[in-house]
């Protein structure tokens, strides 16, 4: 099979040893930080915030979340060329959507007559994924691994290694990171930057996938 879209997933892979010395230039950063707007979620609801690492500062701060845990992932808070955390709102409420429908018809994508049906009627189905306690973390960190999806495929075309880690210490990251996720919750984080050669034992290994017979059913 030919298709770009193919070949692109075909050379994606999870990085294992970064280059610290190599850098994701400040252009395809730009394009990296947009393709992660525009990933798609359940009724817009966009209920994420992502941090980027970069500075030599916060990569520290990173590096330090690893203090209880998940220590084989520590070396890529700071050779990795940059980290995203990703993080999403335990509680999404009407007003946190509120938001997003009001930048729908700025956007001219909804016309303001469908404003009330928009916001009342979509947030229904939050509301179905909502306890009695306003918790709906289940259903919002479920959108953040959508954008996760997206970004991969962006990197893959870019060029770009990446590594997604759900090992990370989200107890730790809330304190060492309090101040920037405002009530956000970090579950999973993604490294990304260019490979160690003759380091990083996964790159250039065939793809091991099951056969679409084994996962793929067509009625």
């Amino acid at each position: 099979m030919t298709h770009q879209i193919i070949k692109d997933l075909n050379s994606r892979y999870t990085a294992k040893k970064y280059d610290a010395d190599k850098r994701i230039s400040a252009e395809d950063m730009e394009i990296i930080k947009e393709s992660i707007r525009l990933s798609a979620s359940s009724i817009n609801s966009q209920p994420w915030k992502f941090i980027v690492i970069e500075s030599e500062a916060a990569k520290q701060r990173f590096h330090d979340t690893f203090a209880n845990m998940h220590q084989f992932n520590q070396p890529h808070a700071k050779e990795a060329s940059h980290t995203i955390l990703f993080a999403h709102n335990p509680r999404f409420s009407k007003d946190d959507y509120k938001k997003v429908v009001d930048a729908e018809v700025t956007s001219g994508h909804l016309p303001a007559d469908k404003y009330d049906m928009m916001l009342n009627g979509a947030f229904g189905f939050a509301e179905l994924n909502t306890d009695e306690d306003g918790y709906n973390g289940q259903w919002t960190k479920a959108q953040t691994y959508i954008a996760l999806g997206n970004l991969l495929h962006t990197l893959a075309r870019m060029g770009i290694a990446s590594t997604p880690m759900e090992g990370v210490d989200s107890e730790l990251i809330g304190e060492m990171f309090q101040e920037e996720l405002g009530g956000y919750v970090c579950d999973f984080a993604l490294a990304l930057g260019y490979h160690k050669e003759g380091e990083d034992y996964n790159f250039g290994l065939p793809k091991s996938r099951l056969a679409q017979e084994d996962i793929i059913t067509v009625l």
